[in-house]
């Protein structure tokens, strides 16, 4: 295995990750080593093709879905929705008494 040598990191970064590996019962070696793997891990992998996959195997097992944002649409155009933030009994907009 080969050996990293990193220069002048912050004394403030490196009691946090003091702190971190402490509090994983980890020597700060362990540490860093699994956060390198980690990182070189998730960087492997095509996260755009993997959220496709999961698109295709949530639309198996959920084949109807419907689209929120038209429904958001549609309820904000009949004039049943609420302004955000409303409260108390709704009025209506034909400039009745008030």
């Amino acid at each position: 295995m080969a050996d990293v040598l990193i220069r002048d990191v912050p004394e403030k970064t490196l009691n946090v990750l003091r702190k971190r590996a402490a509090a994983r019962r980890r020597s700060l070696q362990q540490e860093l080593k699994l956060l390198l793997e980690r990182e070189a891990a998730w960087a492997a992998v095509d996260h755009g093709a993997e959220a496709m996959r999961l698109r295709e195997r949530i639309a198996r097992h959920y084949p109807r879905q419907t689209d929120s944002a038209r429904l958001i649409r549609e309820d904000r155009d009949t004039n049943h929705a609420r302004p955000v933030g409303a409260t108390g009994p709704r009025r209506s907009r034909g400039g009745g008494e008030r």
